[in-house]
């Protein structure tokens, strides 16, 4: 069982998808059985693990591709973190994206890739070796670029073209940085830091940044980031899956991984890179935030919030405080379950009023109540609001800035803070206390309910994950359970 398991959750993504490539357009009622069938017993699956790897146990399955060299799935407490918030996710946006695209053309493509993007996802989770983390990033790569471009407009392709320069460059860098390391130490498994003694420091160094470089494009570095804004022309389940289930964490956990499960946090810093890396997350946490308060359209502004919130991970990861870890660990899940509400709510706000900027909002609140209150919440949570879960993620973030004698990250939390409530209170204001606007007047009562349960869902989720933070079953409970068991510094 423990070695067939992974198996099986990963076919829950990848036969629905298989199968739905196969189905003819007008099945309707069996793809969409299929892919909400799968995710419902993924999460069956998924909660089960979660309470046996909290036992101990662990879970692992390896192939030979050639001697010497294997695909191995290996399920630990950090694998678990990232694929319950998929999981979870993946449930939710099957329900928006069945509403949200009832009707359309070439959904058999579309929920095809979406399942195998899923399948991907989950494939790096449970990735036990450096060789088949890059597998299912590659496939990733290859499962997102059809949703991206899925209108087939002109700005559908601009934005596919520009995403796929972008992640293609970046996986060829990571690859050059793992070929040179594992020429020279042999394959490397996720099984604590790998012994890397006996190279030169400065060779390390170049291997360090070219891992890190081309995770960075995913994970959406300053100066790697342009694919992210641009991608925003995808429907709003694509945008959704994109910023907060798949590729951008994608990114962010591959570096948590190079950081802790390949270098270690010892040799990093004996090679000094664990300050610069938390400058450029830094940098990138208030470039991104400054885009977003340039921002007029809707979108744009949560895709550039993106760009900053997911560095918070980073940040984290690049601290080596025990506090920092956790607060870097655990926003994965909080910024993917506030982020997620967010583009819920936006496409809402399309969907039923035809809302694209942000100055089209006026009022709307009065006739999408449900819809606006879970975008409320999840802004505030962005802005760092307790009880919302942003706040427990800032909070263990700025403490362990603190205990690592870091401090200036202090200033950085809180110019961020102060920047998300620049462009996030502006638009609250303009949905609940400006006088209805053109868009507002004809805008559609709220409805169906597959559309607004979604991001009403994922609102709570991310107001619970801060309220019963405390509890051992929570994120950041489980967060502090992969450090103490995992990454203790």
């Amino acid at each position: 069982m423990t070695q067939v398991l992974p198996l099986v959750i990963l076919a829950t993504a990848l036969v629905p998808s298989l199968v739905t490539f196969l189905l003819a357009e007008e099945r309707v009622v069996l793809r969409n059985t299929l892919n909400l069938g799968g995710a419902v017993i993924k999460l069956a699956l998924v909660l089960f693990m979660l309470a046996e790897v909290g036992r101990g146990q662990l879970y692992q399955w390896s192939y030979d591709l050639v001697p010497g060299l294997a695909l191995v799935l290996r399920i630990d407490a950090l694998s678990l973190l990232f694929v319950t918030l998929s999981t979870i996710l993946w449930l939710l946006t099957t329900i928006y994206a069945i509403a949200y695209l009832r009707g359309g053309e070439n959904l058999g493509r579309f929920f095809g890739f979406f399942s195998l993007c899923v399948f991907s996802t989950t494939g790096i989770a449970f990735s036990g070796t450096l060789i088949t983390f890059f597998v299912f990033y590659e496939l990733l790569t290859l499962a997102t670029w059809p949703l991206v471009v899925h209108r087939g407009n002109a700005a559908s392709i601009r934005a596919g073209r520009t995403y796929l320069a972008y992640t293609l460059t970046g996986s060829a860098v990571f690859l050059f940085g793992i070929v040179w390391l594992e020429s020279a130490v042999g394959p490397v498994a996720f099984v604590g830091p790998t012994d890397l003694g006996q190279l030169d420091p400065w060779m390390l160094r170049v291997i360090f940044v070219l891992l890190i470089a081309g995770l960075g494009v995913k994970a959406a570095l300053i100066g790697l980031h342009a694919w992210l804004p641009a991608a925003m022309v995808a429907p709003a389940p694509v945008s959704a899956l994109l910023h907060a289930v798949a590729v951008v964490k994608a990114g962010a956990f591959g570096i948590v991984r190079v950081i802790y499960d390949i270098f270690g946090i010892a040799l990093v810093q004996e090679i000094g890179m664990g300050v610069p890396l938390a400058l450029i997350a830094s940098a990138t946490i208030l470039f991104g935030s400054l885009r977003a308060l340039a921002q007029n359209g809707l979108k744009p502004l949560l895709a550039y919030s993106t760009v900053s919130q997911v560095s918070y991970i980073v940040l984290g990861a690049s601290l080596f405080s025990t506090a920092a870890v956790v607060g870097g660990l655990v926003h994965l899940v909080h910024q993917g379950l506030m982020k997620i509400t967010l583009f819920f709510c936006a496409g809402v706000y399309d969907e039923r009023g035809g809302v694209h900027d942000i100055d089209e909002l006026d009022g709307i609140g009065a006739r999408l109540p449900w819809t606006s209150i879970a975008f409320t919440l999840g802004a505030l949570g962005m802005i760092g609001l307790p009880p919302i879960a942003g706040f427990a993620s800032k909070w263990y973030l700025g403490t362990g800035a603190l205990d690592a004698d870091q401090s200036w990250v202090i200033a950085v939390l809180a110019v961020s803070t102060l920047l998300n409530a620049a462009y996030f209170l502006p638009v609250l204001y303009r949905i609940w206390f400006r006088p209805a606007g053109e868009h507002a007047k004809r805008t559609e009562r709220e409805g169906p309910g597959a559309l607004v349960v979604p991001p009403f869902a994922t609102a709570l989720l991310a107001l619970a994950a801060g309220l019963l933070a405390a509890l051992a079953f929570s994120p950041l409970g489980w967060a502090i359970l992969i450090v103490e068991r995992q990454y203790a510094p």
